[in-house]
């Protein structure tokens, strides 16, 4: 019995600390490395960044996901000890992006790992991977330890996700 105030401790740690482990696959992950040199900001935010994905908490997929990298993007979500939230990082790998009517590329890393926040932009500003991590941060405290964060991704800037731009055209 006398363990479970431990184990709720643990179990909500994870939201105050967030650890990130990038995939970068284009343009995207130069943005990535731009806003993870601003120390002061990660530091304030207090994410860090994990060289091995059984040692992070984030997902960050940046960049084009293609036909032939979709079972490789599977092998590293899968390598995570728990499901970790995904957070997508530019239009490409929200949506394609420009390349979305290309037969080699995936229409999204949502349609292989579940998404929980999307940061749009084409390239996204490293501001933007702050804010998205920000507000990753601000819904994992009012869910419960080991949850989904929600049923519904986050949308940057309040505009419409890779589905919605996909049945608008």
């Amino acid at each position: 019995m006398t363990a479970a105030p431990i184990r709720f401790s643990l179990d909500w740690g994870p939201r105050f600390r967030l650890s990130v482990f990038n995939l970068g696959l284009a343009c995207c992950a130069v943005e990535f490395v731009a806003a993870s040199m601003r120390r002061p900001d990660l530091v304030a935010l207090s994410a860090s960044g994990a060289g091995e994905p059984v040692s992070a908490d984030v997902l960050v997929v940046s960049g084009t996901v293609t036909d032939k990298l979709a079972p490789g993007v599977l092998a590293v979500y899968e390598s995570f000890p728990s499901p970790p939230y995904v957070l997508s990082f530019g239009a490409c790998s929200n949506s394609g992006g420009p390349y979305w009517d290309s037969y080699s590329v995936t229409k999204g890393v949502d349609q292989l790992i579940p998404v929980d926040v999307y940061v749009p932009g084409c390239p996204p500003r490293p501001e933007a991977l702050l804010q998205g991590l920000l507000d990753l941060q601000s819904r994992l405290g009012v869910t419960a330890p080991g949850a989904p964060v929600s049923q519904r991704p986050l949308v940057l800037g309040g505009q419409p996700g890779p589905q919605d731009l996909r049945r608008s055209l």
